[in-house]
């Protein structure tokens, strides 16, 4: 079976990369990428007027309003690089969310109600060396997170695997299925993709920009949320400080935990979301007016995340809204789902 993958982020940029490290896979469970919105690298030109921010486990949309201040036309070379997607193992397990091997978080963007068709930069690195060229010349595909990819490199001839392996881009996975030994190789580099295209910024007009995506979900079968033992864990604190569960929560948690013992409830599963904020410090002011908006997507799951007074706009929605507003860190999501009824 196919394996997920571990990596790590990017967030979009102008003439500049940001990235965030996912977290780290756990048992039975899928660890996401953190995944982030427009930006620029420290610029003199550009303000983000608005930014108005909605995520749910199903996509995250952005939309934002720009100005620029600087009394003439700015035209600049945009780009959104993917997620790192790193391979260092048959057992890596990290959620991504389509099987393309290019645009694999289907990503889009709308520039003043146009779709912007972006073109597609990707390499493939090992150990910090560039891979890209040695990799075509086999006619190997870049995308180690594929299965096609793994098929590709395992019908190369003995000569071009035995490189791959003494690079450590390969991992030769022997096992026998019932047929006998059976040699299949695994690919073992980082892909790094970047969508980019030129944009200009007009004097004295506002530009608005939506992109959307859809997120990585990280997720585990259950969740130690609500069992009474898990307060004596080490991460416990660092969880609850990420995620600013409270004691509301914990109570719902732990009543759904003790039910779930007494065989009259299922227990929870766990959904991660991880989104990049602080790059949004890198206008040149702050964000004027920026609203975030958070989908737990059904009533009977439970929520948490960090936010200075959140409201509850409705059934599953729950929103904060800032202005003048400095990122100063990244928005992590928990949500737990009852496995059933």
């Amino acid at each position: 079976m196919r394996r997920l993958m571990k990596a790590t982020t990017g967030a979009a940029t102008v003439l500049g990369v940001l990235a965030a490290a996912g977290s780290a896979p756990a048992n039975d469970s899928s660890a996401q990428l953190a995944t982030g919105g427009l930006v620029l690298t420290k610029t003199d030109a550009i303000e983000m007027r608005t930014e108005d921010l909605s995520i749910s486990d199903k996509q995250v949309h952005v939309h934002y309003v720009f100005a620029n201040t600087s009394g003439h036309d700015v035209t600049e070379l945009v780009a959104f690089p993917l997620p790192d997607i790193t391979v260092e193992g048959v057992d890596d397990n990290i959620s991504i969310p389509t099987q393309s091997p290019t645009n694999f978080l289907a990503f889009e963007t709308v520039v003043d109600g146009q779709r912007v068709n972006a073109q597609v930069e990707q390499k493939a690195f090992k150990n910090g060396v560039d891979e890209t060229a040695f990799l075509r010349g086999l006619g190997v595909p870049l995308a180690p997170q594929l299965q096609s990819t793994d098929d590709a490199i395992t019908a190369l001839p003995p000569a071009a695997q035995k490189q791959l392996i003494d690079k450590g881009m390969a991992y030769d996975d022997t096992y026998d299925a019932g047929k006998g030994l059976e040699h299949h190789l695994t690919a073992l580099w980082t892909l790094k993709t970047t969508y980019y295209w030129q944009q200009t910024f007009p004097a004295g007009r506002p530009v608005v920009v939506d992109h959307t995506y859809q997120p990585s979900v990280g997720g585990s079968a259950g969740t130690a949320w609500g069992d009474p033992t898990y307060v004596s864990e080490q991460d416990y604190s660092s969880g609850r400080a990420l995620y600013c569960i409270d004691d509301d929560f914990l109570a719902a948690a732990r009543a759904r935990y003790a039910a779930a013992q007494a065989g009259k409830a299922t227990d929870y599963a766990e959904e991660r979301i991880r989104y990049v904020l602080v790059t949004g410090a890198n206008w040149k002011a702050p964000i004027g007016d920026f609203t975030m908006t958070i989908d737990k997507g059904a009533t009977n799951r439970l929520v948490s995340f960090c936010g200075d007074g959140v409201k509850k706009i409705g059934p599953t929605q729950f929103q904060v809204h800032y202005t003048n507003f400095t990122p100063t860190k990244d928005v992590a999501i928990l949500i737990l789902i009852p496995q059933g009824p």
